[in-house]
């Protein structure tokens, strides 16, 4: 605060408003909107090490999951291994087949920190940031620090294409 603002300032310390370095916080929260604000505070994490570039890490983040239109044909089923699954980064689902012929379909972003998962293997669906895997049977946490399972997409089974739903 300074004292334009009602609050306390230094001896020495000037009130000036060229010398403050990049806009006020009033003005940001007016002009971002709470949509805005929930984006930042998102991108605010812990001041940890690890947390520093994981958008580097991962590449860019992937839309929210099952953003993709409805409808839209993501692959055939053959495309999708028994006990594996495929990343669709653009629709920004996973889907996975557990056993055969049983297709699953999760949002591709951790819940740790929201960056996009990577891989599908050895039965877990993979975030390169910190190290999450989740279970392909049911999005759970098979190892942390993700505090919660990956939400499920709505896909369908529609002959031999998977569809979002």
């Amino acid at each position: 605060m300074n004292a334009a603002d009602g609050g306390f300032v230094p001896p020495g310390m000037t009130t000036s408003e060229e010398t403050v370095s990049g806009p006020r916080r009033r003005t940001v929260v007016a002009t971002m909107g709470a949509a805005g604000i929930a984006a930042a505070l998102t991108a605010c994490g812990s001041d940890d090490k690890d947390d520093q570039d994981d958008s580097a890490q991962a590449g860019a983040q992937a839309p929210e999951g099952g953003a993709g239109a409805a409808g839209t044909v993501l692959a055939k089923t053959a495309e999708i291994p028994v006990g594996g699954g495929k990343i669709f980064k653009d629709e920004g689902v996973v889907v996975t087949q557990p056993t055969k012929g049983e297709f699953k379909a999760f949002s591709n972003l951790c819940t740790h920190k929201k960056c996009p998962v990577t891989s599908v293997e050895g039965g877990t669906i993979n975030c390169p940031c910190h190290g999450s895997k989740f279970d392909i049977t049911d999005g759970s946490v098979k190892q942390a620090p993700a505090p919660a399972p990956l939400p499920a997409a709505e896909i369908s089974v529609d002959g031999d294409s998977i569809k979002l739903a």
